[in-house]
């Protein structure tokens, strides 16, 4: 059974995306054998799976132990996390960039607008750093397409990123400042001057830079520093080739291609109600030669809109089905 990828960009209903999911399910149980072998052991037979919720996740984690990919399928890049020292990162082959830039473009679209009417300035290593990174590789296409000339890599420029800022917020140019938390947070600690026609956009990262600080204490940083009202955040991970974004307040919506859920932690085939605090699951449609069904380490409720805030981390010490498999 073959999956055409066309139909992953082409969702415009409820009853379409249940459909996909369903039809990538079955054919990703039987053709990617880490998953199916998760299954296995879950003692679950997809032949009975009918309905999303009853869907079993793989955890992220698995990526970071096996080479999940479609069989016959060679990889045109390797993504790779970049964890803390003496930790182990997390694998992602990738069997169709295109797959991939027609998520984050078509993504970035839905909720901003075409890229080229931004400037993007990225607080992150640059591409030839870091070429195995999913962010930065989204990031370096992203300054591509811009028509601006400013757009760029500027983590060891943060002097002169401050006043590329100051230029561009002066004539009313819209800019995108993106970078991972602990980078942000330390320009805003150095920096401080008025911006409020920016976008600051981060996404994530302090784990095992810095102590730690939660999302409404590093945007209430932020805020001050630069005179702004609100942090936007954008959510993906190495294990997904989709994102999802917030305008502010922690509150993430989605691409139609992606779906949120939210587990209980102790028992993952319980899906929980709106505004209950568990596991994040993820459906990305756009993962269709790895995984489309992951369950995270990140804690988060969904609203009854379908909008989704994340909590924290969770703690895997006992991921049911994983510990047989994950060595």
């Amino acid at each position: 059974m073959m999956i055409d990828p066309g139909k992953i960009f082409d969702i415009h209903s409820e009853k379409e995306f249940e459909e996909l999911a369903l039809e990538i399910f079955h054919f990703q149980a039987e053709i990617i054998p880490v998953y199916k072998e998760f299954i296995y052991y879950l003692g679950k037979n997809p032949a009975n799976v009918t309905e999303l919720s009853e869907i079993p996740f793989l955890p992220v984690e698995f990526f970071k132990y096996h080479e999940i990919i479609t069989p016959g399928k060679k990889p045109q890049i390797i993504f790779t996390s970049s964890g803390t020292t003496g930790s182990i990162p997390s694998r992602h082959p990738v069997a169709d960039l295109h797959l991939y830039e027609k998520s984050f473009f078509s993504g970035f679209k839905l909720f901003y607008s075409d890229p080229e009417n931004y400037c993007f300035l990225a607080l992150l290593p640059s591409f030839d750093e870091r070429k195995d990174s999913s962010l930065i590789f989204m990031s370096d296409k992203l300054i591509k397409s811009s028509r601006d000339p400013d757009s760029g890599f500027y983590l060891s420029e943060k002097k002169k990123l401050i006043k590329v800022l100051e230029e561009k917020n002066a004539a009313g140019i819209p800019t995108i400042l993106l970078g991972i938390s602990f980078t942000i947070a330390e320009l805003a600690e150095s920096f401080k001057t008025p911006l409020s026609g920016i976008i600051f956009m981060e996404t994530g990262g302090m784990k095992g830079h810095r102590k730690e600080i939660v999302r409404e204490e590093l945007h209430n940083l932020i805020c001050r520093s630069f005179a702004i009202n609100s942090v936007h955040s954008e959510y993906g991970m190495t294990e997904l080739l989709s994102q999802a974004y917030s305008k502010g307040n922690g509150i993430f919506n989605s691409p139609p291609w992606m779906r949120i859920s939210i587990r209980d932690i102790h028992d993952p085939d319980q899906t929980l109600k709106p505004s209950q605090t568990g596991r994040i699951n993820i459906i990305d449609l756009a993962n269709i030669h790895s995984c489309s069904f992951l369950s995270t380490s990140d804690l988060g409720r969904i609203h009854p809109d379908g909008c989704f805030e994340i909590m924290g981390r969770a703690d895997d010490s006992d991921l049911r089905g994983c510990n047989l498999m994950m060595t």
